[in-house]
């Protein structure tokens, strides 16, 4: 999976339906993602009557039925390809998210590279058997998913020899309780289902838990956007401006710095630690002939003598000439 193993965290923009189903806004958001940094820019495909009963138990956080809303709203077809053609231009990875099978048909015809499915589909075998026989990089949300669903799916993915799989963590509350994130659970995922690409699709109104995220080694970002005075669709609780994206990607980008497990003393630390480290110091007179204990000397900077570890060392010897207060001791100064 070349593009799911690039030694960067791949960040997505996920444009949902905050464009509203117009075809200039959803160009907007693209050209916006691109100019934030974003990697790659998710539309969703809905066929409502493909995906739903029009009766459907609705969400809180929004009025209008998904259903209603969908039929309004939703991009069309022709609308996905020319924003495909549209995200090639602008160099930004064009993906979707199918919410029906022959929505994943029509995006198959349409040459996509790779599919997302969300949380609600991820244990949906009956549509995830069809989708893999397009042989395609698929990346999986778990939001709403108990860990014995998850190991039941990536073992199902494992038993049909599925590389190009990638399991992002994610809650699928709108917008989740801070507490129920529980971005450990990143880890479990990285240490289980190595031969997986492990990340993080985040409900989050605010970008602090992706952040979080990648220096827990998640290796892809999801995050919902909306465009200016155009946020209040049903992912309205859960999506960022594009300016917050903007700073996300910079974050992002310098976490990535910042994780090496390697240590070792780097050249601008040399400096620092002539005068930051301890040497030993007398702390009174002593005389030639006198015999060094702990009263009479002591650690203080700079870090230009005997290092301070090394005290025991020292603690006995004669002093072979008279020594002033605040003298750096050296090895060649006792015997």
């Amino acid at each position: 999976m070349n593009f799911f193993n690039q030694n960067k965290t791949i960040i997505i923009a996920e444009a949902c339906d905050n464009h509203f189903g117009d075809l200039k806004k959803a160009k907007q958001m693209v050209l916006k993602a691109k100019k934030c940094g974003a990697d790659v820019i998710k539309f969703q495909h809905h066929i409502p009557d493909e995906e739903m009963l029009k009766r459907v138990p609705k969400s809180k956080n929004f009025k209008m039925s998904l259903y209603n809303f969908l039929k309004k709203y939703a991009l069309t077809i022709q609308d996905h390809y020319e924003l495909k053609k549209f995200c090639e231009l602008n160099s930004i990875k064009y993906l979707c998210t199918p919410f029906s099978y022959k929505a994943a048909q029509e995006l198959n015809e349409l040459n996509v590279d790779f599919f997302k499915v969300g949380s609600g589909e991820f244990t949906d075998l009956m549509f995830i058997e069809k989708l893999i026989k397009f042989k395609k990089p698929i990346i999986f949300s778990t939001g709403m998913s108990s860990v014995k669903e998850i190991d039941f799916m990536c073992r199902y993915f494992t038993k049909k020899k599925l590389k190009d799989i990638a399991i992002l963590n994610c809650t699928s509350e709108y917008p989740p309780k801070i507490e129920d994130i529980n971005l450990g659970f990143i880890k479990f995922l990285k240490n289980k289902y190595k031969n997986f690409v492990i990340g993080h699709s985040d409900h989050t109104n605010s970008i602090y838990t992706s952040i979080a995220a990648v220096a827990l080694g998640a290796k892809i970002i999801e995050k919902h956007v909306y465009l200016d005075g155009f946020n209040n669709g049903p992912d309205k609780d859960v999506s960022i401006s594009f300016e917050n994206l903007k700073i996300l990607v910079s974050s992002v980008r310098l976490i990535e710095k910042a994780i090496g497990n390697n240590k070792k003393i780097y050249t601008q630390e040399l400096p620092i630690r002539k005068w930051a480290r301890r040497s030993l110091v007398t702390t009174s007179d002593i005389k030639k002939g006198e015999k060094l204990s702990e009263k009479n000397f002591f650690s203080k900077r700079p870090g230009t003598g005997i290092p301070s570890k090394d005290y025991k060392k020292i603690i006995g010897k004669i002093a072979k000439k008279n020594l002033k207060k605040d003298t750096i001791l050296k090895y060649s100064d006792l015997y």
